[in-house]
C-alpha cells in the first residue's frame, strides 16, 4: 500500500476544491450580467476570482506529481488510482457546494458589479467593501437554494443539445490533467511525455466547448439582455449547465482510467 504524505494529499484536494468551486460559481456570471445589464463588467470582475483558481492549479499539479514520483520510487503504482479517485471525488463535492452557493453568489455578484461601476476601480471597490455595514449586507444576501428553482426550468425554451454535450466535456476537463499524470505512472520510463499529453484530452474538450456549448450559452444570454428572452430562461440554462457539470465530475470517475490508457497509447506511438 502506498504511504501517501497526508499533507501533500490535503494540499492537492484543497487546491482541487478551490478550482472546482470557483469554476462552478463562474456559471453565475451570466444571470448576474443580465440582471445588471453589464455583462462585460461581470466578466472582468470574475477574472479576479479566476486568478485564485489559477494559483490553486499551480499547487495542485506539482504536489500531485510528487505523489506519483514517490509511488514510482516505492514501486507502488497500483495503489495510486485511489488517490486520483479521491481527487475526482473532491471535485464532485466542490461542485455540489458551488451549486448550493450560486443563488447567493448571483445576488452578491450583481451588487458587486453595480458597485464597481460606481466606484470606478477594483481597489476602491475592495476598500469600500471592507466596512462593517458592507459585510453585514453581504451576509444578508446569503440565501438557501429552493426546489422551485429546478421546477421553474421545465417551461424554459432552451436548446437541449448543448446542455447534454456539456456533461462529457466537463468529464474530460475534470480528468484531463489527472489522467495524464496517472499515465506517467503507468509508463514511468516516458512519464514526462505522457504527462505533457494532457493537452490532447483537454484540447478535444476545449474545441467542443468553444464550438458547441459557449456560443449557444452566449446567444441565450445576449437574447435575454435584449429582451428577447426572460431572466428565467438564463437561470434555467445555468441550472442545467451546473447539473451537467455535476454529472460530468461523476462521469470522470468512469473515464479516468480509459483516458490514462489512451494517453499511454499515444505516448508509445510518439516514443
Amino acid at each position: 500500500m502506498l504511504n501517501v504524505d497526508i499533507n501533500r494529499l490535503v494540499l492537492v484536494c484543497s487546491a482541487t476544491f478551490i478550482i472546482q468551486f470557483i469554476d462552478t460559481l463562474s456559471y453565475s456570471i451570466r444571470p448576474s450580467g443580465v440582471r445588471t445589464g453589464k455583462i462585460a463588467i461581470a466578466l472582468s470582475l470574475f477574472n479576479i476570482l479566476a486568478l485564485i483558481s489559477r494559483l490553486s492549479n499551480m499547487v495542485q499539479t506539482p504536489f500531485l506529481s510528487s505523489i506519483v514520483d514517490i509511488a514510482i520510487k516505492e514501486n507502488k503504482v497500483s495503489s495510486l488510482a485511489i488517490v486520483f479517485r479521491l481527487v475526482i471525488a473532491t471535485a464532485t463535492v466542490a461542485t455540489i457546494l458551488g451549486i448550493a452557493f450560486i443563488p447567493s453568489f448571483v445576488r452578491i455578484f450583481s451588487k458587486a458589479i453595480d458597485r464597481l461601476d460606481a466606484s470606478g476601480s477594483v481597489p476602491r471597490l475592495i476598500l469600500n467593501s471592507m466596512s462593517i455595514r458592507r459585510i453585514k449586507d453581504l451576509a444578508q444576501n446569503i440565501v438557501r437554494p429552493r426546489i422551485d428553482m429546478i421546477q421553474n426550468t421545465k417551461n424554459a425554451n432552451i436548446p437541449k443539445g448543448f446542455l447534454i454535450l456539456n456533461i462529457p466535456i466537463t468529464a474530460i476537463y475534470t480528468v484531463g490533467m489527472l489522467s495524464a499524470i496517472y499515465a506517467g505512472a503507468l509508463l514511468p520510463q516516458f512519464r514526462l511525455t505522457a504527462s505533457s499529453l494532457s493537452g490532447i484530452i483537454n484540447g478535444m474538450a476545449t474545441i467542443l466547448l468553444a464550438v458547441m456549448v459557449d456560443p449557444v450559452a452566449a446567444m441565450v444570454t445576449d437574447q435575454a439582455l435584449h429582451g428577447k428572452r426572460t431572466l428565467r430562461d438564463v437561470n434555467a440554462m445555468v441550472i442545467y449547465l451546473v447539473g451537467g457539470k455535476l454529472l460530468g465530475t461523476i462521469l470522470g470517475q468512469i473515464i479516468f482510467v480509459p483516458a490514462a490508457e489512451f494517453i499511454v497509447f499515444i505516448a508509445k506511438l510518439i516514443v
